[in-house]
């Protein structure tokens, strides 16, 4: 059982994703940081609980992903945050994820359940969606990804401010990575990353991994042409970042500074780094999740340290 004070001391190190307890009653209970726009709403407390218990009582080996009835106030949340998306990532994303979003094609007047977006991804890439209630502890997440299974949360973010959330939600999971999966050269990338992991026994490795990935995956932009856009799940689902992402500082891709570059997860990058193409990312980062030992990790990570 954690307790309040362990709970607030992980805000303090920067948590992506609310702790959530599991209480002796059965009740289940997320803890939101204090500058959470649902902080105080207690019906969207007990609403988050309920989803994240639901997760949590899964039993994954035996039984398929659980549906969550949305209500009407959360679909519309998923439709507003559709349609201003929509707009701009035609203007920004990358032509791979547009056209990985047209085969995908992801409903835009409801929240889909997670089976819905395995059921669309598995034929195009082999991808499927299980439910996660928050955080998943990072060799299990990367040991999905290996197997071509995404952990997703199925929550929302709070309807007063539909257009921002300070954590991963199902808008993030779906619209950022989900669009990204339908790629078979995204997916590939990923993949390897999750498959670096099983080769990996250092935890040093395997947060170099996770930073490489941050700076790619979550939030990568690469040329096409002349043209800077982003293809990283965490620009492309935030409605703030990716009207932000050109103006940040861009550098060209550098494993070794992108494996220990310190960053704010509660803060738009201000620092990004760009692939010259998609081809560039593959070789570069994909060639990185592909071969990554122990050892090359740590000498990239000594490399950063002496420049």
């Amino acid at each position: 059982m954690t307790d309040h004070k362990e709970v607030v001391d992980v805000f303090t190190e920067g948590q992506l994703y609310s702790p959530v307890t599991e209480h002796e009653d059965g009740t289940v209970q997320v803890h939101l940081a204090d500058t959470h726009p649902g902080r105080d709403d207690q019906e969207y407390l007990r609403r988050r609980g309920e989803i994240a218990g639901t997760a949590l009582r899964w039993d994954r080996g035996h039984e398929p992903v659980p549906t969550i009835t949305y209500t009407e106030d959360e679909h519309e949340v998923w439709r507003r945050v559709s349609d201003e998306l929509a707009p701009l990532h035609e203007l920004h994303a990358h032509p791979e994820y547009l056209a990985a979003k047209e085969r995908l094609a992801p409903p835009v007047d409801h929240v889909p359940q997670l089976q819905e977006v395995s059921e669309r991804l598995l034929p195009l890439t082999g991808w499927r969606y299980v439910c996660a209630p928050g955080l998943v502890p990072l060799r299990d997440f990367y040991a999905d990804l290996g197997n071509q299974t995404f952990n997703s949360t199925q929550y929302l973010r709070h309807g007063a401010e539909p257009l921002y959330t300070p954590e991963p939600d199902i808008i993030h999971e779906v619209i950022g990575h989900g669009n990204q999966l339908a790629s078979p050269r995204f997916a590939a990338i990923t993949e390897a990353a999750g498959e670096a992991s099983l080769r990996l026994e250092t935890d040093e490795a395997m947060q170099f991994v996770a930073d490489v990935f941050w700076f790619s995956i979550e939030f990568g932009v690469a040329y096409d042409g002349d043209d800077l856009k982003a293809y990283g799940a965490g620009i492309l689902s935030s409605f703030g970042e990716i009207q932000e992402y050109s103006s940040m500082e861009i550098r060209d891709l550098d494993l070794a500074v992108m494996g220990t570059l310190n960053y704010d997860i509660t803060k738009y990058q201000p620092v990004l780094f760009a692939a010259q193409s998609l081809g560039h990312l593959e070789d570069v980062v994909g060639g990185f999740f592909a071969t990554v030992t122990d050892e090359s990790a740590a000498a990239l990570r000594s490399a950063s340290m002496a420049g």
